[in-house]
């Protein structure tokens, strides 16, 4: 495996030097013509100006033209290059960039890593302001955002010092479009069907699903006034079939010393995914002095998953193994007794809401001076409902199963006695014996932001400087979350607690037919109907706890930028330069609300407040040197931050009191979050080689360094506890008035360094023969030296570090047609999903290929169908399944298949 990544990157630089070698060797001649040649240059040059380049290719020139005169180290995606893959979000567009790479979640694109980090290290702007999230912390989740919807991308690996909301690993910023860059009226109207190859995995749900979108764009008052509206709505299925494994414990009686399956999950999900968007521009310039546009963006995202299983303990039971098979210190294969599998019925419905709006004046004030004002509101909403339903045998009533673990795969068959469709088998129970009938956590996220921000711009006409930036910028964001929960108990039956089991017959009107679970040898699992049996049979009762408390925060931030920045336009020599220097300092002043307890005691706790305020100066340097035959070397030098986790500021604690081991001494000790809380920060260095073939493709090599002054993980850190309310009844000594807290802190860090190696090329540029076809492809190497748990603890990676990640698009677009294959390739990384409890928990996820796929043909103008386009596209045309596992042992802990999905479309422009 690593031969081939290898390779790849040798093919990468070998491709580069081949191409610069030969448009040299085109270019030296031209070098050395005479005038009459010259002359005949400036007529091809004229004729050249005719060609209107439209479609893939289009896109892509746009994006090389934003990458070449940004005076950052940037990537860029254009609107014709993300509509005409065409992207189910705009994660899917953004994950193919060098030194990007996503997570999928749920079969989708959703959180992306910039150069080795996590989302947690990125910020995400829209239209260059900083966008509150829906998920527990500040990591925008991409698939909210419709790709029909977002005119462009800009990602900055370097900043500048007005660039306000910068992250410590890049800043993405979403681009909408502005209507009077258009010279003439756009109406688009897009369609597109789409089915799911699994097929319907779950009873009354679904696998086919439809795209659709709508744009306008046009101009008013002899151009002056421009309006763009645009429309998206996506319901799309999600189908799945997973298992998982609780783990492998090494002292099972049956088999000490080896590794045995703890317990197994083989699940079918289908979700029905919904996702409305609305984006809308008002732009008015009356006169070449001011001009003013106003932006909205709304998304809202709802989803139902149903999700049946079979979950069953194994070597984290009362079962016992026979007949074990031993391969490698693992148990492959054997047969465990008096098994009682817990069949679930479960279901996770979520609503998602995100709106954004801002209004921006930009005034001309004579020759020299530019002054712009800006106000903007964000704010996101998250309401969940996860509902776990119980079924299973009676009491008593138990199995034996047989199972064999795939090598390659991991997952196991299993090979039960009994029939687990049989509806006179089976009762709504508690056979796992947690305690429970069901259970049901319903998670609720509130975020919202406001901005306002005065910049100025003095510009020279002579000189190194070309102007001076300068301004301020005050946002406040609160972010709120809860997650009440309540257990489900059978009605009429003993309540939690209480001797007696619950045992009740499902009407036959509930029941469904058994959901499919062949993938791991089962034939199948007992189904019904999730909300009928709810209202029938159950009744809640809250669930008071530690755990949930914990989860119940308010964090606040004031935050005030300024900013000073001098733009560099010059020349050293017969070179040229362009870049910036400046300087951004950052004052934050953070507050938190949350929940204090006492040794775990929820029905006593106490509200608890903390916070912090900290000033940050962000010294920048960006330099772009302009070489001669289209070269661009580019060096740039950074303070780099990322604010911390927004969970992980929460106020809330759980303390106990503890002794010394001569009992005459007492202090306060416990866990829980940290609202003084500072940044991770680093120094920066960065540099990238650029090679431009004009105007349709480049080459490119970059090198990036950071080295992270302070990093945050949980440590032992004292507390001033000495407000700590000692509890009613307490006769032991008095407690220290300082107490110790496992809490996250800021600690040392380590480095991160990388190369990035791109091409986008035509491959016209060598042969008129190959007029259409062209290749864009990227790789980048990354290692660090951040250990995950802290510089002492184990050697674990940070979140979101691929060691490796390729991407390569090969597309044709000629005489209408279009065609383009691409696959996005990363090497195994460390993850973070949605776990027990509704908590982000870190998940080590293999290495993937996922390969897309399209065909499409657009009329041509002047035919009968001029404006019509149609489109062919499968994703995932591999069937690529998503796994984890445990880092220890390296065994699989997850396997999960999402199908391919092909799509068909028919798209008209006018």
């Amino acid at each position: 495996m690593k031969f081939r990544r290898n390779l790849l990157s040798v093919a990468l630089l070998s491709a580069t030097a081949m191409l610069a070698a030969q448009v040299h060797a085109q270019e030296a001649p031209a070098a050395q013509a005479d005038a009459d040649a010259t002359a005949q240059s400036d007529t091809d040059a004229t004729d050249l100006d005719r060609i209107t380049v439209t479609g893939v290719r289009a896109g892509i020139e746009r994006a090389i033209e934003a990458k070449r005169e940004s005076t950052s180290i940037v990537e860029a995606i254009s609107a014709e290059d993300i509509g005409k893959l065409p992207d189910v979000s705009i994660a899917d567009s953004i994950n193919r960039l060098p030194g990007l790479a996503a997570q999928r979640v749920a079969g989708r694109s959703s959180t992306i890593s910039i150069r080795g980090l996590s989302g947690d290290y990125g910020t995400t702007l829209l239209n260059g302001r900083e966008q509150v999230s829906v998920g527990d912390n500040r990591t925008v989740e991409f698939d909210q955002y419709p790709a029909e919807l977002i005119n462009g991308v800009v990602v900055y690996k370097t900043p500048d010092a007005s660039l306000v909301g910068q992250g410590l690993s890049g800043t993405i910023d979403l681009r909408t479009v502005r209507p009077l860059a258009f010279p003439d009226r756009v109406v688009s109207l897009n369609a597109r069907y789409e089915k799911n190859s699994l097929g319907e995995l779950n009873p009354g749900t679904d696998d086919t699903g439809t795209r659709l979108s709508a744009s306008y764009i046009d101009q008013f008052m002899d151009g002056t006034l421009g309006i763009a509206l645009g429309l998206s709505r996506y319901d799309a299925p999600g189908q799945a079939n997973r298992w998982e494994a609780w783990g492998y414990p090494t002292n099972n009686g049956g088999s000490p010393g080896n590794a045995v399956l703890g317990g197994s999950k083989s699940l079918a999900s289908s979700t029905d995914n919904t996702r409305q968007g609305v984006m809308g521009v008002l732009q008015w310039r009356p006169n070449d002095a001011y001009e003013t546009t106003l932006d909205l963006f709304h998304s809202e995202f709802e989803k139902a998953e149903t999700t049946r299983f079979l979950e069953v303990g194994l070597g984290w039971s009362g079962a016992t193994l026979v007949n074990p098979q031993v391969e490698n210190g693992v148990v492959v294969g054997g047969t465990f007794q008096n098994v009682r599998p817990v069949l679930r019925n479960d279901l996770n419905e979520g609503d998602d809401e995100l709106f954004a709006i801002g209004w921006n004046h930009t005034w001309q004030l004579g020759d020299y001076w530019t002054v712009s004002g800006d106000a903007s509101y964000s704010s996101a909403e998250r309401r969940e409902s996860i509902l776990e339903t119980y079924s299973g045998t009676r009491a008593g009533v138990t199995d034996n199963v047989d199972f064999r673990l795939d090598q390659s795969t991991g997952k196991p068959t299993l090979t039960f006695g009994l029939d687990y469709t049989d509806p006179a088998l089976i009762v709504l129970t508690d056979p796992g014996g947690w305690g429970q009938d069901g259970y049901i956590k319903t998670p609720q996220v509130e975020d919202e932001m406001t901005s306002f921000r005065l910049d100025f711009e003095r510009s020279f006409d002579a000189g190194m400087f070309s102007g001076i930036e300068f301004g301020a910028n005050h946002s406040e964001r609160e972010k709120q979350r809860s997650v009440p929960e309540a257990f489900l108990e059978l009605a009429g039956g003993p309540a939690r607690g209480e001797p007696g089991a619950d045992e009740v017959v499902v009407d036959p009107r509930f029941i469904l037919n058994p959901v499919d679970l062949s993938f791991t040898g089962v034939p199948g699992s007992f189904g019904y109907d999730i909300n009928g049996v709810l209202r029938e049979y159950y009744v809640l009762a809250d669930n008071i706890n530690a755990d949930i408390l914990n989860k119940q925060w308010t964090v606040n931030e004031e935050q005030s930028t300024f900013y000073v920045q001098g733009n560099i336009d010059t020349y050293l020599g017969s070179v040229g330069l362009r870049g910036n220097v400046g300087v951004q300092v950052v004052n934050t002043d953070q507050s938190s609300d949350g929940f204090f307890l006492v040794a775990g005691d929820a029905a006593n706790a106490t509200p608890i407040s903390g916070g912090t305020d900290y000033t940050d100066v962000l010294p920048s340097l960006n330099l772009s040197f302009l070489l001669p035959r289209d070269q661009t070397l580019r060096v740039a030098a950074a303070r780099q931050m990322a604010r911390p986790r927004i969970d992980q500021l929460r106020a809330s604690n759980n303390s106990s009191i503890v002794f010394n081991q001569g009992g005459d001494q007492a202090r306060w000790e416990g866990s829980g979050g940290n609202p003084a809380l500072e940044p991770w920060e680093a120094n920066a260095f960065d540099a990238s080689y650029e090679k431009y073939f004009g105007e349709s493709g480049y080459v490119s090599a970059a090198y990036f360094y950071k080295d992270l002054r302070t990093y945050i993980y949980d440590q032992q850190i004292q507390v001033d506890a000495s407000g700590y309310p000692v509890p009613d009844g307490y006769t032991g000594p008095t407690p220290s008035p300082i107490g110790f807290s496992t809490s996250p802190a800021n600690g040392r860090g380590g480095n991160l360094s990388g190369w990035e190696f791109a091409v986008s090329i035509p491959f016209n540029l060598f042969t008129p023969a190959l007029e259409g076809f062209g290749i864009q492809a990227n790789h980048s190497d990354t290692d660090s030296s951040i250990k995950r748990l802290g510089p002492d603890g184990p050697d674990e990676p940070i979140a979101g570090l691929s060691d490796k990640v390729t991407n390569i698009t090969l597309y044709y677009e000629r005489a209408g047609f279009q065609a383009r294959v691409s696959q996005r390739k990363r090497s195994d990384f460390l993850g973070e999903i949605q776990g027990f409890g509704a908590d982000r928990t870190p998940r080590y996820i293999k290495g993937e290929e996922v390969l897309d796929a399209q065909i499409g043909y657009s009329f041509a103008d002047g035919t009968a169908l001029e404006g019509l386009s149609l489109l062919l596209q499968v994703n995932n045309l591999t069937d690529e399944p998503y796994r984890e596992y445990f880092f220890d042992s390296g065994l699989a802990q997850r396997y999960e298949e999402y199908g391919r999905s092909v799509l068909f479309g028919v798209g008209y422009t006018f």
